[in-house]
């Protein structure tokens, strides 16, 4: 990514109490089929194309008081709303429908917890709305800080919570050395304990570059390493990841999600419109079930680190669902006037909701007992 595209990106995190954006060159892939299939019928919910559906979007952003300045695209004037009208459609087979107050019923007395970079607060507003929207007339408490934030229902007695952690393992800052990226150390996993479900976040921060690079040093062992290939560190800090899910997290108590890569939308050339100007004046997706991108090899290394857990988590793999969504993001409507561009993160209502319909999919659906009642 130019500079110029960071800077806008590095302007975006003041406005959504982010403390660090994206930078570097990004290149996106086209799914394969090595995907990981869901339901009894080998159904790969991953892999298909959005369809135009008039019952969407699933609630009203007006009527959320959660989303934020930077995300609420319409109210921030964004002047089209055909970009609501589209539902997830896999190839094979369909996904229930969001049923929040069914949510709720199934998950009462038990907690969620998101646990990532700013995607996973992408996520984490999406669910509380469409959780809100269900039930509108429950009590409910919301709370929410620089570090994450909590919503909760007294009625239900349940809650989701969020806890911003970008790369899932320990920064840790020497006054000789200065910020140290520890690939090989997790000392907050114990704030991760006694939650029902767990849903991880980690990749945009790894591409970080010049002052948006939030750490000096990589550190493996004793060793301190200035520079090293980036896919190489996020191989070895997700396999501590792993490590930490294995030896700490009982799956008959737990269930473990994991959140694919979502894409951004700055280089036209990636879906065959080299003129555009990043995301600018997208107001469809990409029509059908390709993307012209290349490859991520990120996402390669965290296939096979999950494919080597003892108790594998569930990925969601929203890559090609957020690839084929050039229109999504707030763009121009981010809150911060049109000097501000926002092509990675999501309006709300808009993608997002599509993987907590994913989540919720996972967690219900006829194929699989866990929080069944």
């Amino acid at each position: 990514m130019a500079l110029w595209g960071c800077l806008f990106l590095g302007q975006l995190a003041g406005l959504l109490f982010l403390p660090f954006i994206a930078c570097g060159e990004v290149h996106i892939h086209h799914v394969d089929h090595h995907t990981q299939m869901m339901e009894s019928d080998g159904c790969d919910w991953f892999l298909g194309s959005w369809v135009h559906d008039y019952s969407y979007p699933l609630y009203d952003a007006s009527d959320c008081p959660f989303i934020g300045t930077g995300f609420d695209c319409l109210k921030n004037g964004r002047p089209d709303e055909d970009y609501l009208k589209y539902r997830w459609q896999p190839s094979q087979c369909d996904l229930p429908r969001f049923n929040g107050k069914e949510f709720l019923e199934r998950f009462r007395g038990k907690r969620i917890l998101f646990v990532g970079d700013s995607l996973s607060f992408n996520q984490w507003k999406s669910l509380t709305c469409m959780l809100h929207s269900a039930v509108p007339s429950s009590n409910y408490t919301f709370t929410e800080t620089k570090a994450g934030g909590k919503f909760s229902f007294q009625e239900y007695a349940s809650s989701v919570t969020i806890k911003k952690n970008g790369f899932l393992v320990d920064v840790v800052v020497d006054e000789k050395i200065g910020r140290i990226l520890k690939l090989d150390s997790i000392s907050s996993g114990n704030q991760w304990l006694g939650f029902d479900v767990l849903v991880f976040n980690s990749y945009h921060w790894w591409t970080h570059t010049g002052r948006y690079r939030t750490w000096d040093y990589f550190q493996v062992g004793d060793e301190l390493i200035k520079e090293m290939d980036r896919v190489e560190a996020y191989k070895i800090a997700m396999a501590t990841w792993a490590k930490w899910v294995d030896e700490n997290i009982d799956p008959s108590k737990t269930r473990v999600f994991f959140q694919g890569v979502s894409a951004v939308h700055v280089m036209g050339s990636e879906w065959g419109e080299p003129g555009a100007k990043q995301c600018i004046g997208q107001t469809e997706p990409v029509k059908g079930s390709v993307y012209p991108g290349g490859r991520l090899p990120a996402e390669d290394a965290l296939r096979s680190i999950i494919r080597g857990m003892k108790n594998p988590a569930f990925l969601l793999d929203i890559t090609l669902l957020t690839q084929l969504r050039k229109d999504g993001h707030p763009s121009v409507y981010a809150g911060q006037g049109k000097a501000l561009v926002d092509c990675s993160h999501w309006c709300l209502a808009g993608v997002p909701d599509s993987w907590n319909e994913l989540l919720y999919a996972a967690l219900f659906g006829e194929a699989n007992r866990f929080l069944r009642s």
